[in-house]
């Protein structure tokens, strides 16, 4: 009997835990899914404005045909006066309204939509919740990042939106958009963060946050919110086969727009750090090539001439694993990493060159002012002797004043130039193709056919795998990995 009591008291005790267990699972998921969003949604509406957008367009209205008349009919020129006078007065200019979203993040009246919202404003309008309506000036954009600061003269006292740290937000936590769809003033949707780090080729930092909250035409410049009420997001654009909301959203994050608001509203402008190199993804079959364990960093394409870079140890051919102590996993991490790095900053960087590592620094210039004083292309070299020659399915020859012409190369070219592709080669597989230059085999400087063959022959003579070609094409340099002998089929 005392055996049956223990056995039944067990039984009752894990049933009570059990219990207990369930109903607090059941408690922090009623906190983490609130049962509304309404007090939160009160509280944040007054700070969330529509912007209004007024722009003169010149538009050609259709005009009426001149009717056909028989030849040498006495009322054809005075038809053809008409119809002359008609076709000059169809042309007139005409304003166009456009709306968007808006956020206050500054008591002074400072106000944070996209650029792409106010691109081309005559005049600018911000319409509260309240209905207050009030001039607008512009105080500077980023169209990089999509971002613009507004500034009105506020009558009364502003509710005003504070940033939160996007880097904590989670897939799968809940947030709320505000903002103007389709001209509904005051709109607010919910939803979850679906994804996080999306690029969607909007611009050169894309970071975006993915969110099913909807999102429609006219949320853009708006907020997305925690449920904290803090903004980790502006609202910028849409996925849709529609027009409408399917439930793909993308907003920037927090932590990427505040730097640039504040250097919108200290500056008027963006001041970003430059590096000074073009840089390209790191494939397998590079990553192979140049002894890396597995595909990560940012590989030097270009070292810009008078950029910060060639100022420092960097060199073309090197994988940028490491910037200012933040590891680069792969290469669109690099741009935003230097970005928003303070220009005059010297910088820490972590090189592979050659299968060892290589520690340098580096002093950022300023992005903006390389771009006013048009120092971003590329140098090239010179010329060298008439030679052709063939390897890896490649046609070669060494680059001349007809070959030039040709491929309407630069007068100052260097390299050896590809003149033909065999179709089943492996480096046609690879997207090299007449007109390529090559620069470099496997970190090696090449001037003639017999270099670009000289240099494979060692490379197999080591075992390689892969021959890493650095090409020219155009303006734009980049690295290959081009396998050294042909799959089997």
């Amino acid at each position: 009997m005392h055996g049956i009591s223990s056995r039944w008291l067990i039984a009752a005790l894990t049933a009570l835990l059990f219990a207990v267990a369930m109903m607090q699972a059941n408690m922090a998921a009623a906190r983490s899914a609130p049962e509304s969003f309404a007090d939160l949604v009160e509280k944040l509406l007054p700070g969330v404005v529509t912007i209004q957008v007024t722009q003169t367009q010149t538009a050609m209205e259709q005009a009426p045909q001149m009717p056909q008349l028989p030849p040498g009919s006495p009322f054809e020129d005075f038809f053809k006066d008409f119809f002359d006078r008609q076709q000059r007065g169809q042309q007139h200019r005409r304003p166009v309204i456009a709306v968007g979203s808006g956020f206050v993040i500054d008591a002074e009246g400072l106000i944070v939509t996209n650029n792409h919202v106010i691109d081309g404003a005559d005049e600018i309008v911000v319409k509260f919740q309240d209905g207050t309506r009030l001039d607008a000036e512009l105080v500077g954009t980023d169209p990089k990042l999509d971002v613009a600061l507004l500034r009105v003269k506020p009558k009364g006292k502003l509710t005003v939106m504070k940033w939160g740290d996007s880097d904590t937000a989670r897939i799968g936590d809940w947030v709320v958009a505000i903002g103007n769809p389709l001209g509904l003033g005051g709109t607010v949707t919910a939803g979850i963060v679906s994804a996080r780090g999306r690029n969607i080729n909007a611009g050169p930092y894309d970071d975006f946050i993915q969110t099913d909250a909807s999102i429609n035409k006219g949320n853009s410049g708006g907020p997305l919110f925690n449920v904290k009420g803090e903004v980790i997001g502006i609202n910028t654009a849409i996925l849709s086969q529609t027009g409408g909301s399917i439930g793909i959203g993308f907003a920037i994050p927090s932590n990427l727009a505040k730097n640039v608001v504040r250097q919108l509203k200290e500056f008027g402008h963006t001041k970003r750090g430059w590096l000074g190199v073009q840089i390209q993804q790191v494939t397998d079959e590079l990553a192979e090539g140049l002894g890396l364990d597995k595909p990560r960093g940012a590989l030097v394409a270009v070292v810009v001439k008078d950029g910060p870079a060639s100022k420092s140890d960097i060199k073309a051919g090197d994988v940028i694993l490491s910037f200012d102590g933040k590891p680069v996993k792969e290469m669109r991490e690099l741009p935003r990493m230097v970005a928003e790095t303070k220009v005059g900053k010297k910088v820490p960087v972590v090189l592979w060159r050659q299968g060892r590592k290589v520690e340098t620094t580096v002093v950022l210039g300023e992005l903006e002012q390389a771009e006013k004083n048009g120092i971003l292309k590329p140098s090239k070299g010179k010329g060298a002797a008439p030679e052709t020659g063939e390897v890896l399915g490649l046609a070669l020859s060494s680059i001349t004043p007809k070959v030039i012409e040709r491929f309407n190369l630069p007068e100052d070219a260097r390299g050896v130039i590809v003149v033909g592709v065999d179709e089943d080669s492996p480096a046609a597989a690879k997207g090299v193709r007449p007109g390529d230059v090559i620069l470099e085999v496997g970190h090696e400087p090449v001037a003639t056919p017999a270099d670009v063959k000289r240099r494979i022959q060692t490379l197999r003579r080591e075992k390689r795998k892969v021959a890493i070609l650095r090409l020219m094409r155009g303006n734009d340099a980049r690295f290959v990995g081009v396998p050294l002998e042909k799959k089997k089929k």
